[in-house]
């Protein structure tokens, strides 16, 4: 059966995206090189880390969803979007290797007058050169003119209840001014206001000015809540006074670290044919140094604690509260829980943990204890530290139970915990 949609990877991008799609009456085909997650949401199951539940899962199918691994089907829809994973490599460049994969797919079975769309981070200049030099040479079409070509970055904030697809503005940029608007058209279905770049490179360096902008304000404040601890100073009452100026001022809060799937990005890095900037983004490298410190003073903060209760660290049982990245989701990409896990562990420490989104936790390959129990494992260990602030966590019981408390993301009542 043809479809309007091919979605080409489902992961965190994705699979949101083809869930709206479903839920607009948009024929949706979600197409993956790894059997696993298509045979998971095939039998009705989230993928593990999956953004959706199993019920979401369920009304798409039902909704005429369709998840598959055969590549034939790409060449039956009228709009394909890649949303595979681009994470940093090494060498702090983005790894485009998955969507290189997926617009080969694609480019193998491209008919004339097919949208495609790249939702995908990426760097200034990958859409019209990486990505169109492969669909081209692959399907013998021309951009701009057998077929259509634009970039749009994803805006999702899994797990929020206000912000959506549907009323969160859509960025595309296409690569002539009739691409552009096949796209709106495409995105005026799923959302209620598209807004135009001029072109691809533009919507690309939104995604880093939007990326870039989140890390250089946690940083900022991450240095202010290391500035404030020296000086005795109550950081979170500073915010909490500072948020009500009216204009000029949006709060950011510090933690124990940056994760998620959105990666700082310096076009210095940038790989794409000569065409970088002489100039590295300072303040992003800086923003990076930063943020990248903030386990190691976790650590410190717990070594501290631990010494001026009389106990060492070496030997101390620590129980880590929330391993995810973000607050009541699963998701664990990049979250700073697993390196404050092994700078403990390194100390000696007997790490265990508790979340109630993460039923399996592994650090370098070996399981790490889960605590069924919150009460009852607070009371045990030695220190508790606070990773992530779920909704279930009650901080004011558990002040009480634990024998010492260290709250990185100062959510507990003021007096209950140690605030970072």
């Amino acid at each position: 059966m043809p479809a309007d949609l091919a979605v080409i990877g489902l992961g965190h991008l994705g699979l949101p995206l083809a869930q709206a799609a479903v839920a607009a009456g948009i024929e949706t085909v979600g197409y993956d090189t790894d059997p696993r997650p298509v045979a998971e949401l095939a039998a009705g199951r989230t993928p593990v880390d999956g953004p959706l539940t199993p019920s979401d899962v369920r009304r798409m199918l039902s909704g005429g969803f369709r998840p598959t691994t055969n590549p034939t089907e790409l060449g039956r829809v009228r709009t394909a979007v890649i949303c595979a994973p681009t994470p940093l490599g090494p060498d702090r460049t983005l790894d485009l290797s998955a969507v290189g994969e997926a617009a080969r797919a694609l480019a193998a079975r491209l008919r004339p007058h097919t949208t495609v769309l790249l939702e995908s981070p990426a760097g200034p200049g990958t859409t019209e050169g990486f990505l169109r030099t492969i669909l081209e040479e692959g399907s013998g079409l021309r951009a701009g003119r057998d077929f259509h070509l634009a970039y749009s970055p994803s805006r999702l904030d899994p797990g929020s209840r206000t912000h959506g697809l549907a009323n969160t503005p859509k960025v595309i940029g296409g690569l002539t001014p009739a691409c552009t608007e096949s796209a709106a058209a495409f995105y005026g279905r799923l959302t209620d206001k598209v807004v135009r770049a001029r072109g691809p490179r533009e919507a690309e360096t939104v995604k880093l000015l939007e990326t870039n902008f989140r890390h250089v304000n946690i940083a900022l404040v991450n240095e202010m809540a290391v500035l404030c601890h020296d000086l005795g100073v109550d950081l979170w009452d500073v915010i909490r006074c500072a948020e009500t100026k009216p204009f000029g001022f949006q709060a950011f809060r510090p933690g124990p670290g940056v994760g998620g799937h959105g990666v700082p990005m310096d076009p210095s890095y940038l790989p794409h044919a000569g065409r970088t900037p002489g100039h590295p983004l300072r303040m992003v490298g800086l923003a990076q140094e930063i943020n990248g410190r903030m386990p190691q003073y976790v650590i410190q903060r717990c070594a501290t604690l631990l010494n001026e209760h009389g106990k060492s660290a070496r030997g101390a049982r620590v129980l880590l509260l929330g391993v995810t990245y973000k607050p009541d989701h699963a998701d664990q990409e990049s979250s700073p829980a697993t390196e404050i896990a092994c700078r403990l562990m390194d100390l000696g420490a007997t790490v265990s943990y508790q979340d109630p989104h993460v039923l399996d936790w592994r650090v370098r390959d070996l399981p790490v204890p889960r605590a069924d129990s919150l009460y009852e494992a607070a009371a045990q260990a030695d220190l508790t530290v606070l990773l992530q602030h779920h909704r279930t966590y009650d901080l004011q019981g558990l002040a009480v139970k634990a024998q010492l408390l260290l709250d990185t993301r100062g959510a507990s009542p003021a007096g209950a915990a140690y605030r970072l």
